[in-house]
């Protein structure tokens, strides 16, 4: 288990184009995606293609224009709770319509030294771009409703799944509204799984160190085979999920919280 926090990375962010990036989740942290959160500043626009990589964008708050340069030449207008995908196919062209905070993730993961070209590409990684669509798309959360991707427990938690595995990007990606007290043990034997924190107070207690990890917004932390733990929500708590390898949405948790293998299990940090 590792965590990181946006203040942990305020020395080390990343400005481009008036934006502000922290990289919380890097190549080298072994989990096959990255992650970033992303401030940029009212304006624009900003064109940009990813010849090799997939992105998934989820808008945290503020509202931006998206438009589909090449194909059909669609456009969305973004807002929070929205996410947009793009990848090899996708020259597109993004305007800040207010001050925009987004979530970024990539397949295959940044190693952070990266910058964009003069087509606003990054550089080849040293594996391909999962499959993907043929064509970049926007999942709203009444999207979500409607193709039955959303669910709430027992207990009253509520989940949104953003990605699965028929998506192509490589990875699951959930968003998830806990019910204040409820608690879940879990040890995930055959994923690895990257947390970002959105909102309220949560815990993790690791079994294995006895370590208590208070988590709070502007958190990642992230969970694998070594480490069996159980999460509890505290207050308002609320995070989006991300597994690799990626989930069809249909498994439930065995005796032990742990989902049954669903493809090769990435190598995780190398000490």
């Amino acid at each position: 288990m590792f965590h990181r926090t946006r203040t942990d990375l305020n020395g080390t962010a990343i400005s481009h184009g008036g934006a502000n990036t922290q990289r919380l989740l890097l190549a080298g942290d072994g989990l096959g995606f990255s992650i970033s959160v992303v401030t940029a500043p009212k304006g624009g626009p900003h064109t940009i293609w990813y010849r090799h990589h997939w992105e998934a964008s989820y808008m945290i708050s503020g509202r931006a224009l998206l438009e589909e340069l090449s194909g059909e030449k669609r456009s969305w207008e973004l807002g929070p709770g929205d996410m947009y995908c793009v990848g090899p196919n996708d020259h597109h062209r993004v305007t800040d319509l207010t001050e925009c905070t987004v979530l970024g993730v990539f397949n295959p993961a940044l190693s952070g030294t990266e910058s964009h070209d003069a087509e606003g590409n990054y550089p080849r990684g040293a594996t391909p771009p999962p499959a993907g669509h043929e064509a970049m798309f926007v999942y709203r959360p009444a999207d979500l409703q409607a193709m039955g991707r959303a669910k709430t427990s027992k207990g009253g938690s509520q989940l949104l799944r953003y990605l699965l595995d028929a998506d192509g990007l490589g990875l699951t990606w959930s968003d998830v509204h806990f019910q204040d007290g409820s608690e879940a043990n879990l040890w995930y034997k055959n994923h690895w799984e990257g947390n970002y924190v959105f909102g309220g107070e949560g815990e993790l207690h690791h079994h294995g160190t006895g370590e208590v990890l208070k988590l709070t917004p502007g958190m990642m932390y992230a969970v694998g085979p070594d480490d069996r733990h159980t999460l509890k929500a505290v207050r308002d708590f609320h995070i989006v999920s991300l597994f690799n390898p990626p989930l069809s949405g249909t498994e439930v948790h065995d005796e032990d919280g742990a989902y049954p293998p669903t493809g090769p299990l990435p190598p995780g940090p190398q000490t």
